[in-house]
């Protein structure tokens, strides 16, 4: 169930991506306007993810588990009501708090699961917010391809109210809460800043990185979080504990999933525009938006035939070098993509082996973060990795984007510039250098030595007998 809700909540990252395009004649309104459709998730999952998973450490992980749900629900019914752009951000901004699910379903694992089997439940849940954003753009391009582009809300909505029921009724209300202030300032300050710091990242190629609106929003947001730092270590319950998050662990385990998330980013942005580019250019490859989201799908799945496989690594080896390996393996895959980028069948295999590492990667991050943080900060520690991954996805966009605007050609004079070959190769490089300083990072993490099994106390009598 945990997984499923997980899924769930990931698809809504990519469920306008189809109809992107279309959005500005579907809501009559300006194209700048409609952007923040897609924006408005990306800032509320921001938001909610540290603050749901604090709350799931204070009043208990199944209650904020059921909450995130039924936002998720009314979201998704605003959504498919909207017939404006307004109404539409609203709903979709909703749409992205639901996304606070994520990271207290991962620390809620090792409470529901047997110790034996923690490794692989987290491996699973993890996979499944790779899974969720892959499926969930051949799944869209279909349902707007083939019925009425609300029918895509209506089917959120209906996945959500199944969370609803199935959270309630199938996952314990274990009680695991940890009587503590809820720190309301701090939460409004982190919104704050978040916020207008990925906005400004998110808008920066549309604005202008020197525009007086970018700098405000990048500036003035690290202001606003470096004031919400100091406001947080002067408290006795805050709700990010900075000296745990600073821990050397910690820290370098943020900073690897940072850049491990802009390797994966980079790759769901560039191959799609990449299969979809007209054959008259020469190296595109012509495909429809259903047929280039068919072609990503297997990469998602990959990350869920891969959870197993790290689980092993993370028994015998470590969660440190598990996401090393991760972070290498998407690297390879980059590279794999620079070579070979001329049928779609190959874009598939470069794909596959990058989502892949990204299976492997994404469940040792966690494992990590719940390592090394007091068990009353699961939630918190697991939502700030999170969130950190987000980032990562964020300024993956804004420098993929730039890239691709970098080197153009004109087919023909009068029509618009659009990518050279160049551009997606340097993309590709990029992604791959990333991901392999992630990996390198990874390998700097202070990690516990992976435990043997202990043969049971029965045994060892048997043994002395």
């Amino acid at each position: 169930m945990l997984c499923f809700g997980a899924l769930s909540a990931a698809l809504m990252q990519t469920l306008v991506l189809p109809i992107q395009i279309e959005l500005p004649r579907l809501l009559h309104a300006a194209a700048s306007d409609t952007s923040w459709v897609v924006t408005a998730t990306l800032l509320g999952g921001g938001v909610a993810m540290p603050v749901a998973g604090r709350l799931g450490d204070i009043i208990g992980k199944q209650r904020v588990l059921v909450g995130s749900s039924v936002i998720l629900v009314i979201g998704s019914i605003v959504c498919a009501l909207s017939t404006s752009v307004w109404p539409m951000i609203g709903g979709r901004f909703l749409q992205g708090i639901a996304m606070g699910f994520i990271p207290v379903a991962i620390s809620m694992v090792r409470e529901v699961v047997p110790a034996h089997m923690a490794s692989t439940a987290i491996a699973t849940l993890s996979a499944t917010m790779g899974v969720g954003g892959a499926i969930g753009l051949p799944l869209a391009a279909w349902i707007a391809q083939d019925y009425n582009w609300h029918a895509l809300f209506w089917v959120s909505a209906g996945l959500a109210a199944l969370m609803v029921v199935a959270t309630t009724f199938l996952v314990p209300n274990v009680s695991d809460g940890h009587p503590a202030s809820i720190d309301v300032v701090g939460a409004i300050s982190l919104a704050i800043g978040l916020i207008a710091t990925l906005v400004g990242i998110s808008k920066g190629n549309e604005w202008g990185w020197a525009s007086t609106n970018t700098l405000l929003c990048v500036v003035g947001g690290l202001l606003v979080l470096v004031l919400f730092g100091r406001y947080e270590l002067r408290q006795q319950d805050p709700l990010v504990d900075l000296r745990t998050t600073a821990r050397r662990p910690v820290l370098l385990t943020n900073i690897a999933a940072m850049l491990i998330g802009f390797g994966m980013m980079a790759q769901s942005i560039v191959v799609p525009q990449l299969l979809e580019m007209p054959k008259a250019t020469g190296y595109g490859l012509g495909q429809s938006i259903l047929e280039a989201g068919l072609w990503m799908a297997p990469g998602g799945l990959m990350m869920m035939f891969l959870a197993p496989v790290s689980s092993k690594l993370m028994t015998t080896v470590g969660a440190r070098i598990t996401l090393a390996i991760g972070a290498g393996v998407i690297g390879a895959g980059y590279l794999v993509a620079l070579f070979m980028m001329s049928a779609p069948w190959q874009l598939l295999v470069a794909s596959c082996i990058s989502m892949a590492g990204v299976g492997i990667g994404y469940a040792a991050m966690p494992t990590l973060i719940l390592e090394n943080v007091p068990p009353a900060e699961a939630g918190s520690g697991v939502g700030i990795n999170t969130v950190m991954r987000s980032i990562g996805t964020t300024v993956a966009g804004a420098v993929m984007a730039s890239l691709l605007t970098s080197r153009t050609i004109t087919l023909k004079p009068g029509t618009p510039a659009i990518p050279s070959s160049d551009a997606f190769k340097l993309c590709f490089l990029v992604g791959a250098v990333a991901a392999l300083v992630g990996g390198a990072i990874a390998l700097t993490i202070s990690g516990r030595r992976p435990k043997r099994a202990e043969p049971a106390r029965d045994d060892l009598a048997l043994a002395e007998a």
